[in-house]
């Protein structure tokens, strides 16, 4: 079984997701960080983010067992993601190792940007998780700030903005929900009511 799950920047969809793998005792993927760990590697050398060919050469190569590193949490490589995610060479060398990952059994929770429409376009169930750009950037600040970060609310909600026009509007694979996609808006809710929404949309899928 595979569970899709896609949304912008902190629509709480990789926590969904986590939840939703463990619940279920299913393999979760974070797609975003295999991204941020492509733009990882270019800023550790020095390359510049808009090196379509080094960031499509680093995809290729890349070591995915080192994607719990607490770098690639932070707003840097958010935004740096953002930027490299938009390269088509980047998206191929990575799409098998995605769907491979989608394959195990007995299930696998993804999320990301664009897996219910590119990555696994005949998942089992397909979740589009959203909330307003204020309530998603008042998340990632509290984030940020736990984590000891310094950071400024409003910096976060430009960030969110421009990088919701960078992701919806780029010609390779857009934010989008799939078009069987069931959309939850967890503006309102907290994480364990998204949790029970998500939860149930995913059983009503299933019966």
């Amino acid at each position: 079984m595979i569970i899709a799950i896609d949304g912008p920047a902190a629509s709480g969809k990789g926590t969904l997701g986590k939840r939703l793998a463990d619940h279920f005792g299913f393999a979760h993927l974070d797609t975003g960080l295999l991204y941020r760990a492509v733009a990882r590697v270019l800023l550790d050398r020095d390359v510049a983010l808009t090196d379509r060919d080094a960031a499509a050469r680093v995809a290729q190569e890349l070591d995915v067992t080192h994607l719990d590193d607490e770098r690639l949490r932070g707003a840097q490589m958010g935004e740096a993601a953002s930027v490299i995610s938009a390269y088509q060479p980047v998206r191929d060398a990575l799409l098998a190792f995605q769907r491979q990952f989608a394959g195990q059994p007995p299930g696998a929770v993804l999320d990301g940007r664009d897996i219910g429409t590119v990555v696994c376009p005949h998942a089992d169930v397909k979740l589009f998780i959203t909330a307003s750009a204020e309530e998603r950037a008042r998340r990632r600040h509290r984030e940020l700030l736990s984590r000891g970060e310094t950071t400024d609310y409003e910096i976060i909600l430009n960030d969110i903005r421009r990088r919701d026009e960078r992701d919806m509007t780029r010609s390779n694979a857009p934010l989008k929900a799939a078009d069987d996609a069931l959309t939850l808006d967890t503006t309102h809710l907290d994480a364990d009511q998204a949790f029970q929404a998500a939860l149930e949309l995913v059983t009503r899928k299933q019966t």
